[in-house]
């Protein structure tokens, strides 16, 4: 091998590996569930300023002016479409527009959720039934929608779960089984998917929100032994914002995180000293 051969291959290893390391979604097509509004919204405003060439929100719902606001700071990046994760063939349908209109999809953000709040014996069967349809059917439903397309196209993609903190252990503040049970749900299923589909190299992760500041959470900071709660449980002193929960998004979207599969991250700064222990498998 000449010399100039060996500089060459050299030159293009490096390049390789800088753009391995380097934690960006340059071209990427990213796809969000549930991302009109509240924690996938901020997920999107993250994954666009980290150089995604399109975000696509898959939502049930109408967009509202943070949505608005959003994509007129990135002209022509954030899409919106409408599906409901719970029914699998609005979710392919939906999975197959992006493609159509953006030619690939490189990530997949699992997202779309709801939550009930209250004591296990008080819970009616529509109640418990909907979280599931929702945080757990619908889950799965769109990460096969996007496995599927991944390997029809031969991209080697990547699909995010939001799980939470309360798939960990529960709080006795706010009680919920149902949701903590789809949420653990969502960590076993981020295992398993991403057993089943490395052999195409598809990469399975989940993240766990703790606290999160939105619509449905504002009451939280409200309670009035909230101050004595957060000396309590110990951390940050506040909720977080939802563009807080984006950098670990963005890293397992990334190629930075190539070699990364089958973990949870929680992301919780106000219960931390309850969970500082807390690793994916």
């Amino acid at each position: 091998m000449s010399a100039s051969t060996n500089t060459e291959a050299a030159a293009a290893s490096q390049a390789s590996s800088a753009h391995q390391t380097q934690v960006t979604l340059g071209s990427k097509v990213i796809a969000i569930t549930g991302a009109n509004r509240g924690i996938g919204l901020g997920i999107a405003e993250c994954c666009l300023s980290n150089g995604a060439e399109r975000v696509y929100s898959i939502d049930i719902g109408e967009t509202g002016e943070e949505f608005l606001a959003l994509s007129q700071r990135y002209p022509g990046r954030l899409h919106a479409l409408n599906a409901n994760v719970t029914e699998e063939d609005t979710i392919t349908a939906a999975v197959e527009k992006i493609i159509e209109e953006a030619g690939a999809l490189h990530g997949m953000v699992v997202n779309a959720g709801r939550t009930h709040h209250k004591a296990a014996l008080d819970f009616t069967k529509e109640e418990i039934e909907n979280l599931f349809n929702v945080n757990l059917f619908g889950a799965f439903y769109t990460a096969r929608a996007a496995a599927r397309a991944f390997i029809k196209l031969g991209i080697k993609g990547s699909i995010v779960f939001t799980a939470s903190m309360a798939s960990y252990r529960p709080n006795k503040a706010i009680p919920s089984t149902p949701y903590g049970a789809s949420k653990a749900g969502i960590r076993n299923m981020t295992h398993t998917l991403a057993m089943e589909w490395a052999q195409y190299g598809i990469r399975v992760n989940s993240v766990s929100p703790g606290l999160v500041k939105t619509a449905m959470t504002y009451w939280v900071p409200q309670q009035p032994d909230w101050e004595q709660q957060l000396k309590y449980y110990g951390g940050f002193p506040r909720l977080a914002e939802v563009q807080e929960l984006g950098g670990a998004y963005v890293y397992l979207l990334s190629d930075a995180a190539s070699y990364t599969t089958s973990i949870d991250i929680p992301v919780n700064g106000v219960i931390g000293s309850e969970y500082s222990s807390c690793h994916s498998i």
